[in-house]
């Protein structure tokens, strides 16, 4: 007697959806306490009346950003493995080279802007010293 594999593949099937509705909540959620964080620092830049680094506020949210890509990335990666047309698993492609295409940008303009920020210390404490 052979085992029903159908049973099976339902249940995997079943369980993968669930993972994958999870991971892409948690990226939801990674948006959301990133924005969270900046409105956080704007917000105490402003109560302070201090200048606020703009950029470092940014590279605060790019972070943010770039993680929740990765999560987002990997609930496509989990959706083609249970894709059940050839359309699907060429629109989840898509969708991922597209993720993957932002986050390389967004993670290069995280390290030029960091790089930037460095040397605008460097220049600073140059001044001051």
């Amino acid at each position: 007697m052979l085992p029903d594999f159908g049973v099976t593949e339902e249940t995997i099937i079943h369980v993968l959806q669930w993972l994958r509705l999870f991971i892409e909540t948690t990226g939801a959620a990674i948006v959301g306490a990133g924005v969270i964080q900046v409105i956080f620092q704007l917000a105490m830049a402003a109560i302070k009346r201090r200048e606020a680094s703009y950029n470092a506020i940014r590279l605060t949210l790019a972070r943010y950003l770039a993680l929740a890509l990765e999560f987002q990335l990997g609930a496509d990666i989990l959706s083609t493995a249970i894709a059940p047309s050839w359309d699907q698993i060429g629109k989840l492609g898509a969708i991922a080279i597209i993720r993957t295409a932002l986050n390389y940008f967004l993670s290069r303009e995280m390290a030029e802007e960091r790089k930037a920020e460095e040397n605008e210390k460097t220049v600073r404490s140059d001044k001051a010293g």
